[in-house]
């Protein structure tokens, strides 16, 4: 653990986005359950890095999806790459094709949340569960992160992100722990639960001042749920 990390950690800003991520995501293999066909997974917006990495042995189809393609062989740990825009692409999956789909800090970018929670939906098995992580508009600091012009808030991504191809357009139009619950339960989501944490500190923690920064941010929100700076969410495809 960085000496970063562990000031952190002792000074109560917990779980970690990645302890709530890994609880939700035993939930939804543990009711994928062992089926003949293995378990199938999507990372929706992947990254180079996934938590559904920790659950490589029990699955059988791991396939992630982005609306650029990555460089050849940037992410070896996926059977099948998708170029696909989760907001527009209906059919870019057949229906059910899914147990578990993960998608990590993708919704401020989305321009129409509602269909892609409905496309989402509709890739999920029976009983499948999707995973989400996002930024929280109701915290002070994320909200003037997303309402900046867009050139000042791609110089600040230059300075948090870990590198240019990290640095996406911020819509937020569905960013608040009400509004994500409300989208869900419309696009047909059963189950839902969303939890809020601080992880200002930890996403800009490249440079000392960008940290300081996000701890006294997520300091100020540590006792107020709705106010804290990322949210994550999960729910259930109806049986």
């Amino acid at each position: 653990m960085s000496r970063r990390s562990e000031i952190v950690s002792r000074l109560g800003i917990k779980p970690t986005v990645a302890e709530i991520v890994r609880r939700e995501l035993d939930a939804g293999f543990d009711a994928a359950g062992t089926s003949d066909a293995g378990i199938a997974v999507l990372d929706a917006g992947c990254g180079r890095v996934s938590a559904l990495l920790a659950y490589r042995p029990r699955i059988a189809r791991f396939v992630g999806a982005d609306i650029h393609a990555p460089a050849p062989g940037a992410l070896p740990h996926l059977d099948e790459f998708a170029e696909v825009d989760l907001c527009a692409d209906a059919d870019a999956f057949p229906p059910a094709s899914f147990d578990v789909i993960l998608s990590s800090f993708t919704v401020e970018h989305f321009a129409d949340p509602g269909a892609a929670f409905h496309n989402l939906r509709g890739w999920l098995r029976p009983g499948g569960r999707l995973v989400i992580s996002t930024v929280n508009n109701r915290h002070p600091f994320v909200r003037a992160y997303t309402a900046m012009p867009a050139a000042l808030r791609g110089r600040l991504q230059r300075i948090v992100k870990a590198s240019a191809a990290d640095a996406h357009p911020i819509v937020a139009a569905c960013n608040t722990a009400a509004e994500l619950r409300a989208a869900f339960a419309a696009a047909g989501f059963t189950d839902i639960r969303i939890t809020t944490t601080g992880h200002l500190a930890r996403a800009w923690g490249r440079r000392w001042p960008t940290w300081l920064l996000g701890l006294i941010g997520d300091l100020a929100a540590q006792r107020i749920p709705d106010r804290r700076s990322t949210i994550v969410a999960s729910a259930a495809a109806p049986v």
